[in-house]
């Protein structure tokens, strides 16, 4: 185990402990404060790797597939959803297939 790792295990340890000792065991507080501590832990140590966009929260995205593309655009209209039957509402992936292997034709 990293030293670094070893410290932060070690800090987070310090603050239940305190937070036990304190408070009488109010583990939510407890919780927001290590959630505050590891944001801090791991922005600091971690590397970027890539060069993947990145939406809010810091998760990269991939580029989607043709097919994936299709169903995003495709998927709200109503030719694509069942009309009746307990299936109603959803969508027809057998009808988007046909309409996607028509299209690249």
């Amino acid at each position: 185990m990293p030293k670094d790792e070893m410290l932060y295990r070690g800090s987070i340890m310090d603050i239940l402990a305190d937070y036990r000792d304190d408070y009488k065991f109010d583990i939510g507080e407890a919780y927001d404060e290590i959630k505050m501590h590891s944001r801090r832990y791991f922005s600091q140590n971690t590397t970027r790797r890539g060069s993947g966009s990145r939406k809010r929260g810091g998760k990269r995205t991939r580029k989607l597939s043709k097919w994936q593309q299709f169903v995003k655009k495709n998927s709200k209209f109503p030719r694509f959803k069942y009309k009746s039957g307990r299936k109603k509402g959803m969508i027809n992936l057998k009808a988007l297939g046909v309409a996607y292997r028509k299209k690249k034709r």
